[in-house]
């Protein structure tokens, strides 16, 4: 099978690295030569620690490799694909481009996907000639170690569509749920709850980042607290949600002023080198200056 990923950032590149490693050729496709190189780059990263912690042998790991190149043209990366999936950006207008775009260049079976983390489905499949065949697969990050994939139904999709959607991620070695389109699905809903709220504790001087990160990974056996995860996803993509959630479902999803403070102080989290922790060789090594007033 032939999968185009569109977008080469945290996702993109990760989504790509998973489907080459279950045997499918992949074309990476984004706007930037250098985002595409750095994508490409990370994906070898990536499969070096893998063999470094025993998960995959040299070989493997140069026949996944083997199977992924990179371009910066949306035709030649979805030209002839099986499956396209995009990870483009969480902006309602550059997903209707993006998709409308695909759609003129592949044939009718093709499936197009979306990685969107909490736009309306229904919505992005309208942007299509051909809606039905049109489908959410919600990856989490990251990619290559995380078990879940969201895929999410809009209202036109076809019973074939679904089938074929589960067909794909079990064939790449991940766990599917299915829900219906709804603003935030059933993932970022709740985890966008969980994050708000530990973060107007934060806020309001209940207790630090680091105490009510370790309260929820020991107290409920969570892997990360809801803090740190709010870090690593992204401040703005958090932010982001919550706003397009207000919108939907109401003043429940209110943003918390210390994370609109975050965003606008540039504090986006481990990307930018600081959030609500301070990030060094991608590990928190500090709480950030106001993280806990």
């Amino acid at each position: 099978m032939y999968v185009a990923v569109l977008g080469a950032g945290t996702m993109g590149h990760g989504i790509a690295q998973v489907s080459a490693m279950a045997g499918h050729d992949v074309r990476l496709r984004d706007i930037d030569e250098t985002i595409v190189t750095d994508g490409l780059a990370n994906i070898e990263s990536n499969l070096e620690a893998g063999i470094e912690r025993d998960k995959l042998t040299q070989t493997e790991a140069e026949a996944t490799l083997a199977r992924v190149s990179g371009t910066t043209s949306l035709e030649t990366a979805v030209t002839d694909a099986d499956i396209v999936i995009e990870a483009v950006p969480e902006d309602i207008d550059i997903k209707h481009e993006t998709v409308a775009e695909v759609e003129s260049h592949v044939g009718q079976d093709t499936l197009i996907c979306s990685n969107s983390s909490s736009l309306s489905l229904t919505d992005i499949a309208s942007a299509l000639e051909h809606p039905e065949r049109a489908i959410g697969l919600h990856f989490f990050n990251p990619v290559h170690i995380m078990q879940l994939v969201e895929i999410v139904v809009p209202e036109q999709a076809t019973d074939a569509t679904v089938d074929r959607a589960h067909s794909f991620v079990t064939g790449i070695d991940k766990t599917p749920v299915e829900v219906t389109d709804a603003p935030g699905f059933a993932s970022s809903r709740l985890g966008v709850t969980l994050g708000a709220e530990a973060m107007r504790m934060v806020q309001e001087g209940v207790a630090s980042p680091e105490d009510i990160d370790t309260a929820m990974q020991l107290g409920y056996n969570h892997p990360m607290g809801p803090i740190e995860l709010g870090d690593i996803v992204g401040l703005d993509v958090r932010l982001d949600i919550l706003e397009y959630l207000r919108t939907e479902l109401g003043e429940r999803f209110r943003p918390p002023q210390i994370l609109k403070q975050k965003v606008r102080a540039g504090k986006l989290g481990k990307k930018s080198g600081e959030g609500f922790y301070i990030w060094e060789g991608g590990e928190p090594v500090g709480t950030s200056r106001g993280g806990d007033e």
